[in-house]
């Protein structure tokens, strides 16, 4: 395990303790933010239903409140404590799709905190593919976010490295998985009305979405 001079530390991915996991679990409790790899960028993980560290998050990356703060699950109870329910559209997606790098506009629950939904009541989840992502949610037992590592205005971090050139020693627990993609983020999908909508077409090209439904009635 490296250290900052501060204390604060990065941990290497391989091979993950489960001391280190425990750790990790401890500062998301507490309020505080780690560091992770995904199978897009480097993300922030807070608990996204703890207000306070919802805002910390927001004012470490300068990032304008109007945005909402996507998240991730790894599996079906950590999804319903989100969202309102599964629109019967997202079923072949997620069948297809997750775990990967596809964002799904779900029908928020109405007792999320605001930041996270910025008052859209809608929130966007994501059941990552990345090995280190999926172990973290499961140590700590509900949804993480996971907005992209970056000081808003500023390219997201693809690794450890990134982060710390960023953030300093601001954030209180930084995983080392090596180099991420980084190349482009997670397509994101939408709904309108009953149809689905591309908000932003990511690792995933629209075209392979298409193709899930090919009788269905789908718009841009």
């Amino acid at each position: 395990m490296k250290f900052n001079e501060d204390g604060r530390h990065t941990v290497a991915y391989q091979p993950c303790s489960m001391a280190d996991l425990n750790r990790a679990v401890a500062v998301l409790n507490g309020g505080g933010v780690v560091a992770f790899p995904t199978e897009t960028y480097y993300g922030l993980a807070v608990d996204p239903f703890n207000p306070l560290a919802l805002n910390h998050l927001f004012s470490l990356k300068h990032r304008d409140i109007s945005k909402p703060i996507l998240t991730l699950v790894d599996d079906r109870p950590s999804l319903s404590s989100l969202v309102q329910d599964i629109p019967i559209l997202y079923e072949p997606l997620m069948q297809e799709f997750w775990p990967g790098p596809l964002t799904l506009i779900f029908p928020a629950r109405v007792n999320l905190p605001a930041l996270l939904t910025a008052g859209t009541s809608t929130i966007g989840v994501r059941h990552s593919s990345h090995p280190f992502a999926r172990q973290l949610l499961r140590a700590f037992g509900r949804p993480l976010t996971a907005t992209s590592a970056n000081i808003s205005g500023c390219a997201a971090a693809v690794d450890a490295y990134e982060v710390k050139a960023q953030f300093g020693s601001k954030i209180d627990m930084v995983f080392d998985g090596g180099r991420t993609p980084g190349t482009v983020g997670s397509t994101i999908i939408g709904l309108e009305g009953d149809r689905l909508k591309l908000i932003r077409e990511g690792c995933i090209p629209f075209k392979d979405i298409l193709r899930i439904y090919k009788n269905s009635r789908i718009i841009k």
